[in-house]
């Protein structure tokens, strides 16, 4: 049973098509926005990151959250509270992934949005064949994370991410600001210059939720099909997707 309350927590179903944003800015007003930010902001702190997203965009702004940690969840209520926390719920989770979700919705000034996609497991599985994470990786996630965050950002004119430079050799690169072309929004990624040891630090100092798995021998938490234990010298996201050459979800490319 759930000790979430209504108020934080808001399980958004799959919905019909993709709603039109007569509200967002025009796209080529953004991607200047980006451009500056990420000129005046590279080297500042990850809080000053997050207040300039905050007082840029201000309830048209969001977090995403894989439930690995609070950390970016917690980093942005602390300038903005009540701030919007999406959540992809993919039906495919580990239950402590959504145990830490329930926290973030109970202990912090956030609102949790957790989006289903439009297709139940079961329902995939009858459309696409069964396991088709095992058969097809990439269109499992366009199914069950891409197209829902698509769908959930209608509202936003930006987003943050908990990206990481020293994640993988794929995300070394990673802005602390960018224009997200494909969707058309801002994408702001506040920790982008943390290391590791950062982010020990701050969970210690805020004594923030965390995923248990951390403590098994996992470096990166995603759907549990698709997700194993690291081993002493491979990078963080080696255990995603182990089985395929793939690294990312297609959220972040």
């Amino acid at each position: 049973m759930s000790l979430v309350s209504a108020a934080s927590l808001r399980l958004v179903g799959p919905g019909g098509p993709t709603p039109t944003d007569p509200a967002r800015r025009d796209p080529d007003e953004l991607r200047a926005l980006a451009e500056q930010a990420a000129r005046d902001l590279e080297g500042a702190p990850a809080l000053e990151i997050a207040r300039w997203a905050a007082q840029t965009f201000g309830d048209r702004f969001c977090v995403t959250s894989s439930m690995a940690d609070a950390v970016l969840a917690h980093l942005v209520s602390r300038v903005a509270p009540g701030v919007d926390v999406v959540f992809l719920d993919t039906g495919l989770h580990f239950p402590e992934t959504l145990r830490v979700r329930d926290e973030v919705a109970r202990t912090l000034p956030v609102n949790v949005r957790s989006i289903r996609p439009r297709l139940t497991v079961g329902q995939q599985d009858g459309q696409y064949g069964p396991r088709l994470f095992n058969k097809s990786p990439d269109d499992c996630c366009q199914l069950r994370k891409v197209e829902p965050l698509e769908r959930a950002l209608t509202g936003y004119d930006a987003w943050a991410a908990g990206l990481r430079r020293d994640e993988s050799p794929t995300r070394a690169n990673t802005p602390v600001v960018t224009f997200d072309a494909r969707r058309g929004r801002v994408k702001v990624n506040p920790i982008a210059a943390w290391s590791q040891r950062d982010v020990d630090a701050y969970i210690a100092r805020f004594n923030v939720p965390v995923n248990e798995l951390f403590k098994q021998g996992y470096g990166s938490i995603g759907c549990w099909p698709c997700t194993r234990r690291t081993k002493a010298g491979e990078d963080a996201r080696a255990g995603r997707w182990a089985m395929f050459e793939k690294t990312e979800c297609g959220l972040h490319v």
